[in-house]
């Protein structure tokens, strides 16, 4: 007799709350290891068709640190789909005029790129400051390892 795959119930999946200082920490490395705790890769019942991952709040978005030239280089390019409707934004910016966004932005390309990519990107809370609305949540401190 065969081994049957075991996926767990949707009911059953438990979600916790996370809360990450983003202040020095460099912005790729930061947006993969959020990416990993929203898709739910850090758990041994992951599954790749299942939204079984964990909540984050990112704070103090403002501060975080980018290598390189990529303040000046980094564009984030946008077209209305109307003539002369093509913008484009440099991250240094956009950091200064929405820094929830830059992280949003380098989780979201992390992500599947679909319905359940949808789904995960929610569970992603970010704020410029050090204060948060989710203290009802009790959130538990993550540590994100800076190699």
């Amino acid at each position: 007799m065969q081994n049957k795959t075991f996926f767990p119930p949707v009911k059953e999946i438990e979600r916790k709350w996370h809360v990450v200082d983003a202040d020095g920490q460099v912005l790729g490395r930061l947006a993969s290891q959020i990416a990993m705790i929203i898709m739910g890769k850090n758990k041994n019942t992951y599954t790749p068709f299942q939204d079984a991952g964990d909540f984050v709040i990112v704070i103090n978005a403002r501060k975080v640190r980018v290598t390189g030239n990529k303040l000046d280089q980094k564009l984030y390019r946008r077209h209305s789909g109307y003539p002369g409707g093509f913008r484009a934004e440099s991250l240094g910016h956009l950091l200064e005029r929405r820094p929830e966004e830059v992280i949003r932005k380098a989780v979201w390309g992390m992500i599947p790129h679909n319905r359940l990519g949808r789904r995960q990107i929610k569970k992603l809370k970010v704020y410029a400051g050090p204060s948060h609305p989710h203290e009802a949540q009790v959130p538990s401190p993550l540590e994100i390892r800076s190699e």
